[in-house]
């Protein structure tokens, strides 16, 4: 298959000595990320403050985020992390005596379940789905542990571990239908993965800047459904959080509407700036197109493992799972050392190590690294 992005890999130039496939980690460095990045600095420089200049440039990112999950501006708000996000939701809520149950499950990112966890303190009962076999999470086990009084249900949509995908409108469908909230971490899967927030119908949704997203750390968004924003309150909160945060009424707690009452101090400026160049270069090469190619590289990358005889702990069936294969490995850690010393970045979680290629990655990159690995296994 030709490289059907070949022009915009040359956004890339780290490429030329490097594979990066550990896009479920850190991105590669973009040419629009750097550019974005020295504007920001040229500004201070030449300005010293530019206020109005650097809050336009988050609305830009924004509005960005927003278009790429299909949600409108207003129901974006700008944090500095997933962690953040998904606190500033949790403690939105009232876990009343009626509704007081949070389902998530065990392939979450270990800090949602810690956000959920720090709110037994309110009342809150969390139930974690367990694992399977296969390290999946089953639609049956959603439906055994959604109950009337689940008043959120946390679903990872792609798994940090090994890549499982979850149908968000499915899933959502089902939670809906008890009578739950559904919050989705889309850290794993926004920038490579379709998602449109009004067909899945899905309330909050995160995701960070700097794996598919192609920025850098420091920036998170969170998405609040416009008709259930205003109706909440959150115990995470700060100027920005307020109706106009430049009155400086220190004694006045007046929410903004929507999801601008998410916000809370001054938003990360250089970080919105990255975020803004590397959602819109996405948002321009489309994500579908995207999804499509990865789903490609997904098969190249499983069908090489299998031929090396590698243990592969993600989804055989590229339509159960994102960009990532997780290939299981001993000292995972080691390995992943061992092939960047040979210019060859990927990402160890415990004991696998992920691939995970953007669009900007080659099926001959993806067929290098297998055979790296494989050969370090066998040398080793």
């Amino acid at each position: 298959m030709n490289h059907p992005f070949k022009e915009q890999r040359k956004l890339f130039p780290t490429l030329a000595n490097t594979i990066h496939l550990s896009s479920c980690s850190q991105s590669a460095i973009s040419l629009p990320v750097k550019d974005a990045i020295n504007k920001y600095l040229e500004s201070w420089t030449e300005n010293g403050m530019d206020w109005m200049g650097w809050m336009e440039r988050v609305q830009d990112a924004k509005n960005e985020f927003a278009a790429l999950i299909n949600a409108d501006p207003e129901e974006i708000a700008v944090l500095s992390s997933v962690s953040d996000a998904a606190s500033a939701f949790a403690g939105a809520l009232s876990f009343t005596a009626e509704r007081n149950k949070v389902v998530t499950t065990d392939i979450d990112f270990p800090c949602i379940g810690h956000v959920w966890l720090s709110h037994e303190r309110r009342n809150a009962q969390v139930t974690f789905i367990p694992v399977e076999e296969d390290q999946t999470i089953s639609f049956e086990s959603y439906e055994t542990a959604i109950d009337s009084q689940t008043l959120v249900t946390s679903i990872p949509h792609v798994s940090y571990y090994n890549g499982f995908k979850q149908n968000l409108k499915s899933l959502s469908s089902l939670a809906r239908s008890k009578g739950s909230y559904v919050f989705v971490d889309a850290y794993q899967s926004a920038g490579s993965v379709s998602i449109d927030v009004k067909d899945s119908n899905v309330d909050a949704l995160v995701a960070g800047a700097q794996k598919f997203l192609l920025g850098v750390p420091g920036i998170a968004f969170i998405y609040v459904k416009k008709e259930l924003a205003n109706q909440l309150e959150p115990l995470t909160t700060g100027w920005f959080s307020r109706k106009n945060p430049f009155a400086f009424t220190n004694q006045v707690l007046d929410y903004a509407d929507g999801a601008r009452r998410f916000d809370t101090g001054t938003p990360p400026m250089i970080n919105a700036y990255a975020a803004h160049a590397s959602i819109s270069l996405l948002n321009d090469i489309g994500v579908e197109r995207i999804e499509t190619y990865l789903q490609h590289l997904s098969k190249v990358c499983l069908e090489t493992a299998q031929k090396h005889q590698l243990e592969i702990a993600s989804p055989l069936d590229t339509a159960q799972k994102g960009s990532t294969t997780a290939i299981r490995v001993k000292n995972a850690a080691y390995l992943e050392g061992h092939l960047k010393s040979q210019g060859i970045i990927v990402s160890a979680r415990n004991d696998v190590l992920r691939i995970a290629p953007h669009f900007y990655n080659t099926e001959e990159e993806i067929i290098r690294t297998i055979e790296a690995i494989a050969h370090a296994l066998i040398t080793k």
